[in-house]
């Protein structure tokens, strides 16, 4: 239990729980709304109960609730103390460094964030209805936390425009990065996407696709709900292991995550799976919400000429444009993405910080950076593979 004093004078409280499954998944969900599924109950829930999200891993769940005086959960917030930095996809390394270089504890860190999934979405999940003082309760709870255990610092990452204003205005400070996003212009096929491009990329992507099947040697199929069957996991999750393995070094979702996901909301995964003749050879994970498919994880034994190309971003594009999807969101990093249709947005994240020299350095660098990502974004925004209309 831990209270947050209201600016009148009076106190809230808000409960923390180590563990989501502690919290009613219709409440939490009714919290978290339908239109983005990794923050649903059940999404969280697979990563920490298949092991991948635990103290142990460094990922120690600390999830914020708040109820009313009916005792109906009106607000969450899913955050987790964490140990270590990785898995999160905004980068302070250098930011412990420096900290710890002064003799004091970087870690554990708070975070508010979904694990392993840089995907843009809200971070303050208020129930409809919730009284309108819920949004400020969330956010001084998440501070007052931070206060009461002592810790160095409480990071929000991904967090929608909306929650991203907000705890600037409670004095986070604000963070700006950038990804590639696809947007679906009414499309009526992925011809139609086609003509919409410059005559140079449009050739580059046909050229592109027909070489990434190896002259039909190669065939793709498009996996969800009922397709979802366990040889099928079996494969993309040896193909998983083999790129984290070659790239990274571990792999940070089990096998249990991906079996607790595939029986539990198949209809909101995709798989995009090469195979060759008989043998799967690479495979692409996405999860599908209600506007939104999100590019997550890729696999493959080995460097097949475009065929990443292929699985993430044309079959992802094909997906949403067949399902009257608005976007595609092809995850972290990736300049290449440019060129087949996936335009610089900025992405955003907010971070608190106690101690008030820590705090000066960091807003210094802060807005350097803001500074350089924006140029980046409108300098990449110049390479467009579209069309220029007259």
């Amino acid at each position: 239990m831990n209270d947050a004093a209201k600016p009148t004078g009076e106190t809230i409280t808000l409960n923390v729980h180590g563990a989501i499954g502690e919290i009613a998944p219709e409440a939490w969900d009714i919290c978290a709304g339908d239109i983005n599924p990794t923050l649903s109950h059940v999404f969280l829930n697979a990563l920490e109960e298949s092991g991948s999200v635990t103290a142990r891993s460094g990922w120690a769940p600390q999830h914020l609730a708040f109820t009313d005086c009916s005792g109906r959960l009106v607000g969450a917030v899913p955050m987790y103390l964490k140990g270590h930095s990785y898995g999160e996809y905004v980068f302070d390394w250098g930011w412990a460094d420096a900290y710890e270089r002064t003799g004091r504890r970087y870690y554990p860190k708070l975070l508010c964030a979904v694990p392993f999934t840089p995907v843009p979405g809200p971070r303050l999940l208020i129930a409809p209805g919730a009284p309108a003082e819920t949004q400020s309760h969330l956010i001084a709870g998440m501070v007052e936390l931070t206060r009461q255990r002592q810790i160095s610092s409480l990071h929000v990452n991904f967090p929608e425009t909306a929650d991203f204003e907000a705890f600037g205005e409670a004095g986070f400070l604000p963070r700006i990065g950038q990804q590639f996003h696809w947007t679906n212009d009414g499309y009526r096929d992925f011809d139609d996407y086609l003509a919409a491009l410059n005559s140079r990329k449009r050739k580059a992507v046909k050229k592109e696709r027909r070489e990434a099947l190896a002259n039909g040697s190669i065939e793709i199929e498009v996996l969800t709900g009922s397709d979802l069957n366990e040889r099928v996991w079996d494969a993309f999750y040896k193909l998983y292991l083999a790129t984290s393995d070659r790239k990274w070094g571990s792999a940070y979702l089990n096998r249990r995550f991906f079996r607790l996901i595939g029986e539990r909301m198949p209809e909101n995964v995709v798989l995009v799976m090469a195979r060759h003749g008989a043998d799967y050879i690479a495979g692409a994970f996405n999860i599908l919400g209600r506007e939104t498919i999100y590019g997550r994880n890729w696999g493959a034994y080995h460097e097949y000429r475009f065929l990443h190309f292929e699985c993430c971003y044309y079959r992802a594009i094909e997906f949403a444009i067949d399902h009257g999807l608005k976007r595609v969101e092809a995850g972290a990093q990736g300049p290449h993405k440019l060129q087949r249709g996936y335009l610089p947005v900025p992405t955003y994240s907010a971070h608190w910080i106690p101690d008030p020299g820590f705090r000066r350095a960091v807003a210094s660098f802060l807005a350097r950076e803001r500074e350089m990502v924006a140029q980046k974004i409108e300098h990449l925004a110049e390479f467009s593979p579209f069309r220029h209309e007259d």
